[in-house]
């Protein structure tokens, strides 16, 4: 075709062997698993089989010297890999969060991103990951939402197909969570959610079945909850029938951590892996039950198979290679230019409207034109201490973490004046204390000889699964985070203090505070282990002097059970604050004048985290009149709202330009300040409908009635229920805008591949993404209510100023079928479909028909 670029495009759903992505998986190569499992099995005593399906301790499996077979460990992993120990003595990359990767709707960057987690996975000795999220956002009350990919589950399949990929191409295994129902975080371990046949399969069993048949995941994990009354870790019918039977897959299903409950109904149902160890149901348990006739031993060594085939596609087990030989391993991995790049294709431009500039006609406000800027105004909270993760399990600790205040300050001309103003703080704790810091911890004895000493990214230290080396329970006393500090200004400091034992601050062996702390109210163990109450000293300090301080924490407690070790505990600090008033006159001041005003917004741990979902949609303390505040004197007001899922944004259409920034990851700043400047396109498109008020949201509903949560919307959820209503929300499923302008010059299609030709009509190169969705053009005697559209494919496509592309998107038959609830299988229902290319659920570009059989 003339006139045509070279098209970059990735598409979902089936693939041709043209397509790298297709290629068939180095396990798929003829490694003899078989025989070398059954040989290992045949050398095993009912005990050993019995341990090797529990966690010996937090983090792995036992070792089996006698068979080759080496301990297998397991790690969190959706946006960081962790290691065995929870704790910043081994850094972490942290790449944005899975809402953030989703925003891409790019399967293959996703893949690119799963190659570096398995590169890190290698680097920490980890063999498998505890990921990828592919729960649904049901309701933007979801307090986990951050770590989940999308509301449409043929988008969040086909990223987290992505992942796994790339994972799996490094030798190292995923286990797709949270097998099935985990959408909201309340009541999370007794909740039974009770979900109809057709929404449970077209919506939340989709992305699971879609990641299992593309990508061939080693691993499943499955959930707390309870679905349609039999808690996850016993539903024989979902994990043996449906996930192991219907759709093949033959890889080892983990327990969540504590999720198994009962080791007969458990080991039939189909659960290989009960973790964490070494006290679950499986193990001695597990070996009485056999003796005792309430189990098989043929069904210990059905579950045995499966655990011994991950040991040996991982290289855990000798006699055989592994799944990917290690010349095949992608290696050299830039880790910081993966971050910063999936950044900026994240960001989301959900608003940019045209401003006047000095002296010249208006334009839109964005892409910032660096030469031109004198005066830049960054205000906020997040803007100096960037929140780049999600709370919960997800947590790394990065080397380092670019923030927005200093990305901007970095990339700006040197004549270019930065000033900063805090203006809200939302933050209802004292953060951790990093910057000016210079910590380590030393883990004594009780008569104080030091066991080791490690070096702290910030005042949070943390241990979940095993000590560090050198430190074991038994003689583990206390802990002393020590260092010194440098302040940056003079005035009245904030230190704060929190932790489950005993704690004595001191500074400059000034005794600020010796007491008790204690662990956060509330039922959920792991938040309350997260966050231990607070306890706050007001310091006078001097700017550049700096002083040297120990916390000692003598902890009540050293596990969170038997085997499982782990301490928490926190040093704070607070920059001296005027009150709430006053730091938003000092921000309008800042603002006023300035080329242009950067706003950066956020949630904070305590409104968005695991554990726990939200009571609202609105940005916690005073941002949202700070915004106001600040759009009102400065006409060039920029928001960069920094939150893992939705929020209101009553201000919206007060300022000219509004960037999602999601939790962005350790290059949070040398992103964003790459796309305000206009250095790269902000690439991303909205996963998930932005309602503009919780009140106008479909389904709002996370909290079950005497333990049970009836999923009564059905299958309009997302984009399908906004489409029921007369209320528009504030922004669309699929909405995002660029720095250039498209025309959708031809569509055509078949009921197996609609190809689409557009133009660059802008004055730069820029990428699009290319939705399809199908409707029905016309009533189908007999079929069931069905959405307005649906999302059926999707494809990215680049182009310079004035070029065409065009770009092929298969149609998969499923996208033509229903769960028949009477039939108990998927019905394909034929007729005629509006097939419509489009730039978001609500902005339709294009539209053909077509008949499908």
């Amino acid at each position: 075709m003339t006139d045509q670029s070279p098209a970059r495009h990735t598409e979902p759903g089936p693939r041709t062997s043209a397509d790298p992505a297709a290629a068939p998986r180095a396990d798929t190569a003829p490694h003899d698993y078989a025989a070398v499992v059954e040989r290992a099995l045949g050398a095993l005593d009912l005990d050993t089989k019995a341990r090797l399906l529990s966690g010996q301790d937090m983090w792995s499996l036992p070792a089996v010297p006698a068979i080759g077979l080496r301990s297998l460990v397991m790690s969190d992993g959706p946006i960081g890999v962790r290691g065995r120990q929870w704790s910043a003595e081994d850094p972490s990359v942290a790449l944005p969060s899975p809402t953030a990767l989703a925003a891409t709707w790019d399967p293959e960057l996703a893949r690119r991103a799963g190659r570096l987690l398995a590169q890190e996975a290698r680097r920490k000795g980890v063999h498998v990951l505890l990921a990828p999220t592919v729960n649904l956002h049901r309701s933007p009350l979801g307090g986990r939402h951050f770590e989940c990919y999308a509301e449409d589950p043929l988008l969040t399949g086909v990223i987290g197909a992505g992942y796994v990929r790339g994972v799996q191409d490094g030798g190292v295994g995923t286990t797709v969570k949270h097998f099935v129902g985990n959408d909201a975080e309340t009541d999370r371990f007794t909740v039974d959610n009770r979900i109809a046949p057709r929404p449970l399969h077209e919506l939340y069993l989709a992305p699971f079945e879609h990641i299992v048949t593309h990508a061939r995941p080693w691993g499943i994990m499955t959930a707390y909850n309870q679905v349609n009354g039999s808690t996850m870790t016993e539903h024989h019918h979902l994990v043996s029938e449906v996930l192991r039977g219907d759709w093949g897959f033959d890889g080892c299903n983990v327990s969540d951590w504590t999720a198994a409950r009962n080791t007969v109904r458990a080991l039939r149902a189909g659960l290989d892996i009960a973790m964490p160890g070494p006290r679950t149901v499986f193990g001695a348990p597990l070996a009485a039950a056999v003796r005792a006739g309430e189990v098989a031993e043929s069904e210990v060594d059905a579950a045995v198979r499966r655990v011994l085939l991950l040991a040996a596609r991982t290289g855990c087990l000798d006699g055989v290679p592994p799944a990917v030989a290690p010349s095949d391993v992608p290696h050299g991995i830039d880790g910081r230019a993966v971050a910063r790049d999936l950044a900026r294709r994240a960001v989301v431009l959900l608003r940019n409207a045209p401003v006047a500039a000095p002296g010249g006609a208006a334009r839109p406000i964005l892409p910032l034109d660096a030469a031109a800027l004198r005066r830049v105004a960054v205000i906020g909270a997040a803007a100096r201490d960037a929140r780049v993760l999600g709370g919960g399990s997800a947590t790394v600790f990065p080397a380092q973490i670019v923030s927005p205040l200093a990305g901007l300050r970095a990339a700006l001309p040197d004549d270019a004046e930065v000033v900063f103003a805090t203006g809200a703080d939302p933050r209802t704790r004292v953060p951790h204390a990093r910057e000016g810091f210079t910590l380590h911890a030393r883990y004594l004895t009780a008569e104080g000889r030091l066991l080791t000493e490690t070096p702290q990214f910030d005042g949070k230290v943390q241990v979940l699964g095993s000590f560090p080396e050198g430190v074991t329970r038994q003689e583990l006393h206390a802990v002393e985070l020590t260092g010194s500090f440098t302040p940056r200004t003079t005035g009245t400091h904030t230190l704060a203090v929190a932790g489950a034992g005993r704690l004595r601050l001191t500074l400059d062996d000034r005794v600020l505070f010796d007491g008790d702390g204690a662990g956060a109210a509330g039922t959920d163990p792991f938040e309350a282990f997260m966050q231990p109450a607070e306890h706050r000293i007001a310091v006078e300090l001097t700017a550049d002097q700096e002083v040297s301080l120990t916390l000692r924490f003598v902890p009540h407690g050293l596990g969170l059970g038997e085997g499982m070790d782990a301490l928490n505990f926190v040093l704070g600090h607070g920059e001296p604050q005027l009150d709430g008033d006053a730091e938003i006159v000092a921000a309008v001041r800042a603002a006023t004048g300035a080329d242009v005003a950067i706003v950066v917004v956020a949630t904070t741990e305590e409104v968005e985290s695991e554990g726990f979902d939200r009571t609202d949609l609105r940005l916690p303390g005073r941002q949202d009149e700070l915004v106001a505040r600040v759009a009102a004197a400065n006409p060039r007001t920029v928001v960069v709202v920094n939150s893992g899922s939705p929020v209101e944004l009553p201000w919206r259409e007060e300022v000219p330009a509004v960037l999602l920034s999601w939790f962005p990851g350790q290059e949070a700043g040398a992103a964003l300040a790459d796309v305000l400047l206009g250095d790269h396109e902000p690439g991303g498109r909205l996963p998930t409908t932005w309602p503009a008020r919780l009140a106008d949201a479909p389904v709002s509903t996370v909290a079950p009635t005497d333990g049970t949560l009836p999923y009564a919307e059905g299958v309009f959820i997302g984009y399908r229920a906004w489409q029921r209503t007369t209320t528009a929300p504030a922004y669309p499923f699929g909405h995002g805008l660029g720095y250039t302008r498209w025309e959708y010059e031809s569509l055509d299609a078949t009921p197996d591949s609609v190809w689409v030709r557009l133009r660059n009509t802008g004055d730069r190169p820029g990428r699009e993404v290319v939705q399809i969705y199908l409707a029905p053009a016309g009533d189908t005697p007999g079929a069931p209510e069905r959405p307005t559209r649906w999302l059926a494919g999707f494809a990215t496509v680049e182009a310079g100023p004035g070029e065409s592309v065009e770009t092929e998107i298969p149609l998969p038959g499923r996208a033509f079928e229903i769960w028949s609830e009477p039939d108990g299988g998927w019905r394909r229902i034929p007729g005629r479909y509006t097939v419509a290319a489009a730039r978001s659920s609500a902005d339709v570009r294009l539209t053909a028909q077509i008949t499908a059989g």
